[in-house]
């Protein structure tokens, strides 16, 4: 019987240790991206803001989303800044995490 328990105990661990490693990916959208409604819901902290974001991330082969919010630019590692960039008007950016 003690050998049955520790193969179980152990698959169990197994299990949560590969749910606690699950895939993540952030997107950065702009927030007039067609489609999603990420202008109204996202950057806006709107209710309608957690069943956009779940949409986007399916849409990107992803099972859910983690969270979002609304970012700056200055946010971003690596981006060209917003002068350079713009030239007269800029989209705001929104982040999105998306887990498998």
């Amino acid at each position: 019987m003690r050998p049955i328990r520790a193969i179980a105990s152990f698959t169990a661990a197994l299990l949560l240790a590969a749910s606690a490693h699950a895939e993540t990916k952030i997107f950065i959208i702009a927030n007039q991206a067609d489609g999603y409604g990420v202008d109204r819901c996202l950057a806006t902290g709107a209710r309608c803001g957690a069943v956009v974001a779940a949409a986007y991330c399916r849409s990107q082969d992803f099972a859910d989303a983690r969270s979002f919010r609304k970012i700056e630019r200055e946010e971003i590692t690596g981006a060209v800044p917003e002068s350079a960039a713009c030239r007269g008007s800029c989209d705001g950016l929104v982040a999105i995490e998306c887990t498998r």
